[in-house]
């Protein structure tokens, strides 16, 4: 395929093209272009080779799978896991591409939808910085094509994986349990139906994703103890970001830290989260890559910590979604438009809070707010002018 290689060419030449010069950069100028998350993940991989614990490293919470995984940046190259980064982004391109064929969109649309992944400047630029969310991208893109394939126990490796490498995933377990239920019956009696309700296929994915998830917990705790469970799983629960970030909580947790009940606070923040992907659960589980979209778009607009990477948790599920919307092009740049307004908006008063040491706090919230308002008028209108893939067009494709 020519569209294809050349999609693909260019999309690795612009990658190395930012690798190399990340190197210059890092070299020669004060501003150095790898992300500080990069050295985090690099020494703690150094500390695994020297038979000590990942978590010796400061502010490393993650799972020591990320680490074991970059032991070569110390045996090799440090470059190494830029590279592996990198390769997971332009992966997450052709399964996009994949998951566009399967779910009924024409070939050279699937490229056009392939595209608008592979040279977003943003996971281009977080890939090549050094920063791991690519790797995730793929293990859930590769869930739900997997899913789309009908391969169950590949796709319940993958999800129990995805789940493991970082925690939010885990809100894709009800729509995924949802679209493997079996619903009821009246030709059936009462007992039937319940257990109907735990089909095969329902039980097989719980099985299998379940115990590799519960393998590796083990595994990672029988070595590094009570360390690995708070920094891996624990720290993101509890966690209070004090410092400034998109979120509509920030600004509260901030002038409440030193409360007794803070830590009850922070924990009721989840609510609004809980309560929407119920929701959407609920209606849209027949449609998995919708509801996953919707699922991680509400998880980090609602979320108490907020940053730009956290968008590329949603991004990348984007491109399946856009061929089943019916607004128009000038509506969609429209709505494309104000998302980055909302950005501007709030990096205006954090530029003057972080830099210019300007007491900006407030401004910072309300900004926040206002993009959490943007953000849901989005989603409304993602969902209002949304068509599902027909089930039988699947098949067929």
């Amino acid at each position: 395929d020519v569209q294809g290689c050349v999609v693909f060419s260019a999309a690795v030449l612009i990658r190395l093209l930012l690798l190399c010069f990340g190197v210059y950069q890092d070299q020669n100028l004060q501003v150095k272009y790898t992300d500080v998350d990069y050295h985090v993940f690099t020494d703690a991989s150094k500390f695994i080779t020297q038979g000590d614990s990942p978590y010796n490293r400061s502010t490393f919470r993650y799972t020591p799978l990320l680490a074991l995984m970059l032991t070569p940046n110390i045996l090799v190259s440090s470059y190494f896991g830029k590279l592996l980064f990198v390769g997971c982004d332009v992966l997450c391109g052709l399964l996009i591409f994949r998951l566009s064929s399967l779910r009924g969109v024409s070939r050279s649309s699937a490229w056009v939808y392939c595209g608008l992944w592979l040279f977003n400047p943003l996971p281009i630029g977080v890939s090549t910085r050094g920063n791991a969310e690519s790797l995730l991208a793929v293990l859930v893109l590769s869930t739900l094509w997997c899913l789309e394939c009908e391969r169950l126990p590949s796709a319940a490796l993958l999800f129990g994986l995805s789940v493991h490498m970082k925690i939010y995933p885990v809100t894709y377990a009800l729509p995924i349990a949802l679209s493997l239920w079996k619903p009821a019956s009246r030709d059936r009696g009462v007992m039937r139906n319940v257990l109907a309700c735990f089909s095969g296929d329902l039980l097989l994915f719980a099985a299998v994703s379940g115990s590799l998830f519960f393998a590796l917990n083990v595994t990672f705790y029988s070595i590094y103890g009570w360390d690995f469970v708070h920094e891996s799983y624990l720290y993101h629960v509890t966690r209070r970001d004090t410092r400034h970030n998109f979120s509509p909580y920030f600004y509260m947790l901030y002038v409440t830290s030193e409360r007794s009940w803070s830590g009850c606070l922070a924990l009721l923040c989840f609510l609004p989260q809980l309560l929407l992907l119920l929701v959407s659960s609920l209606m849209f589980h027949s449609d998995l890559p919708f509801c996953c979209f919707l699922h991680t778009a509400v998880f980090v607009s609602f979320n108490k910590v907020c940053t730009s990477q956290y968008f590329l948790w949603y991004l990348c599920l984007l491109p399946l979604v856009l061929p089943r919307l019916t607004f128009s092009v000038r509506r969609g740049f429209g709505l494309l438009l104000l998302w980055f307004v909302g950005q501007a908006l709030w990096l205006a008063p954090a530029y003057y809070l972080e830099f210019e040491g300007w007491n900006a706090f407030a401004l910072v919230w309300i900004a926040g707010l206002m993009f959490l308002l943007i953000n849901s008028l989005i989603l409304a209108q993602i969902i209002s002018h949304y068509r599902p893939v027909d089930v039988q067009q699947k098949k067929t494709n």
